[in-house]
């Protein structure tokens, strides 16, 4: 054994890193990265073309189902259309930052996958490597960095446009994305107590007898509900709420500008449903399969298994958007702060009792992992369950005769500790400067009504 294979062999098992590089060269990571940029374009394509048939047969409408064989002439009619649009600029916008935006957005789109192991090791052309670009010690942390990074082509899409509209599509993406990166990040780290490890390959490697999405459904289910809030998706998608915003920080582009914030749209949703599948539903381990026949678990098998649970997520969030509805916003947020992150805090204290039980314990706690894991379920479900006691009193009076629900003159915007707008009907108080312009507006009213007219005299 060559001296690098022993020291790369002693890093690995310092920074939980299963995935063996030793024989990697600078050819065969260009080859990963080539193939990662066409999965993810053509998984697009088909994401687009996939979304558009399931949502026409959950919403009973034909649309590009008949356009056509199988709907696929659309997404040529669709690729067209971006392409020969009128690629216009804004006389007004911050030029420079107005295109800088949607490439970051779709750059740091394409940079997720780097770290997410598709198979285990494999030959190509007579070199043993895994099918992962490349993996380190910390490589979660990695993905949870870049995820933030592409918020900065959101916000910065809809502040250099310098128009309203935009601006507030950029705001909503920026609070969104801070309110669930939390609890998602929370979800996560059940996962590093549980496996040892924030190496990808070492995760999926932890999961080798049972997925930590069985183990854990507690995070499984708060990191869902988050990815779904993190990608924009109905019914989270404020940031781009056509009632409102009409398309939020997109709508002063066009063309291929548009396009690219359209492409880094639906590689996040890949990548969101790729990091579920690595870090909760084993990865590239098929267990059912597995069980018939070992070599289901090796060679290029494991590929497919891999695809084919990112497809399943991906086809969980096509559905939700076709048959949720929109959230309203402040309850949107206040699923964020006083619901998920409170769940995802008390869910990894426990974690950590385990974890502990594990260290200085006699017994496996694999089995007091999972009663604990039931009976926070059932608490949160009955916490589900149980009637809102925040019914805003004071916002809305009834009256009994005809049962016509009658907004007051005035709400409290800060009532539930974060701004809430107005219903209609109802207005919002005004600001100390406001009322200090008004009383003095009074005052010199008063002080001129009351002031002695003086006659004037003719000579």
């Amino acid at each position: 054994m060559s001296t690098a294979t022993v020291l790369h062999t002693a890093l690995a098992t310092v920074g939980g890193v299963t995935a063996d590089f030793s024989e990697e060269t600078w050819w065969l990571s260009l080859i990963k990265a080539v193939f990662i940029m066409l999965f993810l374009i053509l998984s697009t394509i088909l994401a687009i073309w996939a979304e558009r048939r399931v949502l026409g047969r959950i919403q009973t409408r034909p649309g590009p189902n008949v356009n056509g064989f199988l709907g696929l002439p659309q997404l040529i009619a669709d690729a067209a259309k971006l392409i020969m649009k009128e690629d216009f600029w804004l006389k007004g916008a911050e030029k420079a930052i107005y295109l800088l935006a949607p490439v970051i957005t779709a750059f740091s789109s394409f940079m997720i996958y780097a770290v997410i192991p598709f198979g285990p090791q494999v030959s190509i052309l007579g070199h043993w490597t895994p099918l992962q670009l490349t993996d380190f010690p910390v490589a979660v942390l990695y993905v949870l960095a870049v995820t933030g990074f592409g918020v900065y082509g959101l916000i910065l899409g809809g502040w250099s446009t310098h128009s309203t509209y935009p601006l507030l599509g950029a705001v909503r993406s920026a609070a969104q994305v801070i309110s669930y990166e939390l609890s998602m990040s929370l979800a996560i780290l059940t996962v590093f107590l549980a496996s040892g490890t924030m190496s990808t390959s070492g995760i999926v490697s932890s999961q080798e007898r049972l997925w930590w999405g069985l183990a854990m459904v507690p995070s499984f289910l708060i990191y869902v509900v988050s990815m779904v809030g993190e990608v924009n998706r109905l019914p989270f998608d404020l940031p781009e709420a056509e009632g409102e915003l009409v398309a939020g920080h997109m709508v002063e582009y066009s063309s291929m500008k548009f396009a690219w914030f359209y492409l880094g749209e639906y590689i996040n949703m890949f990548n969101v449903s790729a990091v579920c599948v690595t870090l909760f539903l084993g990865g590239w381990r098929s267990f059912v399969l597995a069980s018939l026949w070992d070599g289901f678990n090796t060679g290029w098998w494991p590929m497919l298994w891999f695809i084919a649970k990112v497809w399943c997520v991906m086809l969980f969030m096509i559905i939700t958007r076709g048959t949720l509805v929109r959230l309203r916003y402040d309850r949107f947020m206040q699923l964020g702060w006083k619901v998920l992150i409170p769940v995802s805090l008390t869910w990894f204290v426990l974690v950590a009792l385990v974890q502990g039980y594990r260290a200085f314990g006699l017994g496996s706690p694999r089995t007091l992992l999972l009663i604990l894991a039931v009976v926070f379920l059932v608490a949160m479900l009955v916490l589900l369950l149980l009637p809102s006691t925040d019914t805003a009193a004071g916002a809305v009076t009834q009256r009994a005769d005809d049962d016509v629900v009658t907004p007051a003159d005035e709400i409290d915007a800060l009532a539930d500790g974060f701004p809430v707008p107005p219903l209609p009907g109802q207005a919002l108080p005004l600001s100390p400067r406001a009322q200090r312009r008004a009383a003095g507006a009074v005052a010199a009213t008063t002080a001129v009504s009351e002031a002695p007219v003086q006659e004037g005299h003719d000579d």
